[in-house]
Parts: C-alpha cells; sequence; structure tokens
C-alpha cells in the first residue's frame, strides 16, 4: 500500500503534467483561427472557444466589396469587429444560426493575413 507521502507525490506530478500539457496546447493553437459563416450570409472569422458556449474573440468580418476600377471584380476585406459601431468585446454565437465553422489552415490567405498583421 502506497503511503501518504508517495500518494501525494504522484498526485502532484499528474496535476504537473496536466497543467504542462494544457499550456503547450495553448501555446500551439495561440495563432489558430476559425471562420464561421452564419445563416444570414456574415462571414466572421476570430478565435473560436467552444465552452461553455460557442464565442468568438479578437473577430473580424469578411466584407465583399466591389473593385472601384473593375465593377465586375469583387474585393475582399477584414473588418475588425472592434471597429464596428457595436463593438463588442466577444461574439456570443448562437448554434441555430450557425451553417458552418471550423479552424483556418495556415496556409489560408486569410490566415497569413493576420499573422502578418501580428494579430
Amino acid at each position: 500500500m502506497m503511503s501518504k507521502r508517495n500518494l501525494v507525490i504522484v498526485v502532484v506530478l499528474v496535476l504537473v503534467v496536466l497543467v504542462a500539457g494544457v499550456l503547450q496546447y495553448k501555446a500551439n493553437h495561440a495563432n489558430d483561427y476559425s471562420v464561421v459563416y452564419l445563416s444570414t450570409g456574415e462571414v466572421y472569422v476570430g478565435k473560436l472557444s467552444t465552452f461553455p458556449d460557442l464565442q468568438l474573440k479578437g473577430g473580424y468580418i469578411l466584407q465583399v466589396t466591389k473593385d472601384p476600377a473593375d465593377e465586375t471584380k469583387t474585393n475582399f476585406q477584414l473588418q475588425p469587429i472592434a471597429e464596428a459601431l457595436w463593438a463588442p468585446k466577444v461574439l456570443h454565437l448562437v448554434k441555430d444560426n450557425i451553417v458552418f465553422y471550423g479552424p483556418l489552415m495556415p496556409t489560408s490567405k486569410i490566415a497569413e493575413t493576420l499573422v502578418a498583421q501580428g494579430k
């Protein structure tokens, strides 16, 4: 049978390993962005968390605009939500309004743009 001292040592070691694992996971995923497409047609990009509810932090609205030089072409812009009139700190998303969501590939144009801007 294990003594109390040995049990405490084992518990402390397990906790240290768990904390180190969580910190490593967070460090590896610190620059991960997700895209969220809503049933309204709006597209948001940001840091998505799914617990306790769907939340988007540091978000951007993907806007489609006409190219002023050529009306047949469209341009895409990332507008920070913080610059919107309603500027929330975090967006709490309603699952029923989401068509799809998922992580951006680090090689996507949007992810590359955000990383280049140091976001």
